[in-house]
């Protein structure tokens, strides 16, 4: 491994560089999210009341008034302190879903574990614990996965997996080589669920399938559409196109419906470039259990926390408009809605 402190000093600057980047650069994809692709059908006497329109769901045994997950954004230095506690505020008065960013220099540099801590602003959210995937190849294993869930006391386990991201990243580790069996001990062993997630790439329905066998079953595709750390590291490599790179993935749409058909019956959250809440309902009616934000709400979060609420209220007024006009008072009733193709 690097030296500690050298290793420590690296991954602050990157992160706070990645947090600058996508509040001033255009990052974004040049793939869209494929959700245009489809039109929700409209219904002229949805007979319900709008009033009683139900939002709550069930993921991983909680309770949820909302199927909305502030998807992971950041940690490790004080900015990222900062807007992880407004995330966790905002997350425990609404009632969803929060993930942090990645979590490895917290075992570098122990002080740093209260830039990911918020049990103490939000004792009651659904809350997931980050980690590269990549670095079970890199000197870390099961047992420092289980120390990072245990210290922000997290009820899953994100394992991201980011190719494309760690080969342009100028400090990137890209042996990926038999990195699959490592993750099928992390997942057996663990002592809460793992989600497998991509970092705006998105998740073939082959990578689904063959992870199922190893015992994953939930998974957060983390499409192509929204931020693209490919564009982001394009920046900070100084390449001569930055953005060159933001056009490989596999859009956030078609890596819900390719997940969906190549497992069994998966746990699925979308996330990547979905902004409001006629994507989320979309996103839902596609197969998603849950929908995840990060670009979208990032510039929020960063501001106030009352501009972060106020941003991701917008998304539930949206998501009750749109269950509305096509006659769905829940979720479920939402997941039964069949997406038309745009013409």
């Amino acid at each position: 491994m690097n030296n500690p402190k050298e290793l420590f000093s690296e991954i602050k600057s990157r992160k706070n560089q990645h947090i600058q980047l996508c509040l001033e650069k255009d990052v974004q994809s040049t793939i869209t999210n494929g959700l245009e692709q489809y039109r929700l059908p409209y219904n002229a006497l949805p007979e319900i009341n709008f009033n009683e329109i139900n939002l709550s769901t069930k993921f991983f045994k909680k309770n949820l008034d909302a199927p909305l997950l502030l998807s992971a954004m950041t940690g490790g230095t004080e900015l990222g302190k900062k807007i992880n506690k407004r995330l966790a505020k905002v997350a425990q008065k609404l009632n969803i879903a929060m993930g942090v960013g990645s979590q490895r220099a917290m075992l570098k540099d122990k002080s740093l574990t209260d830039t990911f801590y918020i049990r103490d602003v939000a004792p009651d959210i659904l809350l997931f614990a980050n980690f590269g995937a990549i670095q079970l190849n890199y000197g870390y294993d099961f047992n420092h996965c289980q120390e990072l869930v245990d210290s922000i006391k997290a009820d899953a386990l994100v394992l991201h997996l980011n190719p494309l991201h760690e080969a342009i990243q100028p400090e990137g580790d890209t042996n990926f080589k038999n990195i699959s069996k490592k993750i099928e001990t992390v997942v057996q062993n663990l002592s809460v669920p793992v989600i497998i997630k991509e970092v705006g790439c998105g998740i073939s329905g082959e990578v689904a399938h063959r992870l199922e066998n190893l015992g994953v079953k939930t998974f957060d595709v983390a499409g192509a559409g929204g931020t693209s750390f490919p564009v982001v590291e394009g920046y900070r490599a100084n390449l001569k196109n930055p953005k060159l790179f933001g056009q490989l993935g596999i859009s956030t749409a078609d890596s819900i419906t390719q997940v969906k058909k190549a497992t069994s019956s998966p746990s699925i959250i979308a996330s990547g470039g979905i902004t409001n809440g006629i994507e989320t309902a979309k996103a839902i009616a596609l197969g998603a259990d849950l929908v995840g934000f990060a670009g979208a709400v990032l510039s929020s979060a960063t501001e106030s926390e009352k501009m972060l609420e106020q941003n991701i209220e917008r998304i539930i007024y949206e998501l009750k408009v749109t269950m509305f006009s096509v006659g769905a008072t829940t979720i479920n009733d939402l997941k039964k809605i069949m997406l038309l193709p745009y013409k």
